[in-house]
């Protein structure tokens, strides 16, 4: 099986991101470690949590490998710019342009993308008969880029794609058969479904990446942000009686493909959903009081 080195004692992993204090990786991380008999210990790597200037990427990521971690998950904003500071790269990862996991082995540090197939899952067991003749996907960054592949993999006829960044929609748009899209309006109006795969609805982040207005209930509307679950853009698409998809279906499907990397066993995709589930940040548990 296609994975890090098993470590006898404990196995060390982590996330390299910014604003990720709510990440839910690695509570699924460490209690499927647990259900596995492993020692497994999940870090969380913040510039945001840092004192002093944010280090540079090549310097966090150095140091969890020196910290021994058998491999780390590379989020916002970060994805495509860890691509240079490796060694080698998956077929998906090449494929996509941009990593989410990391795996440190025999010196080396081989990028892999998990961010597609977690998103296909989720769509194919959260939204198994969605319409795919046209999709609107907001943001063609590291993660718009999986999406992207993903929403391919799975069908999708016609791919409108936006981004602030000009360049990177139209190179996304070249490699995946996709359009550039300027008219947001037009492009809502003749959309089976719309994703945003930007930061927008991150706590961080506020807000949506397209105007409420321009969903209709016969659009279905998925969301990758997760922490809140419940964003602005899929409380609005409720709101217009739009089925939708959160985020929880990525977040958990990719988990379970890098702690396969990160251990070489497999791991019980069920019960690290339902460990997603469970989880509650302490900010939901303080209004509950």
């Amino acid at each position: 099986m296609t994975g890090a080195t098993l470590r006898p004692t404990i196995i060390r992993a982590g996330l390299i991101g910014r604003g990720i204090g709510l990440s839910r990786s690695p509570a699924m991380h460490m209690a499927e470690g647990k259900a596995l008999g492993l020692g497994y210990r999940y870090d969380l790597f913040d510039p945001d949590a840092m004192h002093g200037p944010e280090p540079p990427l090549a310097d966090m990521l150095e140091r969890a490998r020196m910290a021994g971690l058998a491999g780390i998950n590379i989020t916002h904003p970060y994805k495509k710019a860890v691509v240079e500071h490796l060694d080698s790269l998956s077929d998906a990862a090449r494929r996509v342009g941009a990593v989410n996991t990391v795996v440190f082995e025999a010196g080396r540090q081989g990028g892999h993308n998990t961010d597609f197939w977690g998103f296909a899952e989720g769509m194919r067991r959260g939204l198994p008969d969605a319409g795919l003749g046209t999709v609107l996907l907001l943001g063609a960054g590291g993660a718009g880029a999986a999406v992207a592949h993903a929403l391919t993999s799975l069908g999708a006829g016609h791919l409108l794609i936006v981004d602030t960044d000009a360049e990177t929609a139209r190179a996304l748009a070249h490699r995946t058969g996709g359009e550039v899209c300027t008219d947001l309006t037009g492009a809502a109006a003749c959309a089976d479904g719309i994703v945003n795969a930007t930061p927008m609805g991150m706590a961080g982040f506020p807000g949506t990446a397209i105007d409420p207005t321009l969903l209709q209930p016969h659009h279905w509307v998925a969301d990758i942000v997760y922490f809140p679950l419940e964003t602005e853009l899929l409380r609005q698409a409720r709101a217009r009686r739009c089925r939708v998809l959160n985020g929880s279906g990525m977040a958990v499907f990719q988990a379970v493909r890098a702690f396969e990397l990160f251990t070489g066993l497999e791991p019980d995709a069920d019960r690290m959903q339902a460990t997603f589930a469970a989880w509650r940040d302490p900010v939901a548990k303080a209004e509950d009081r």
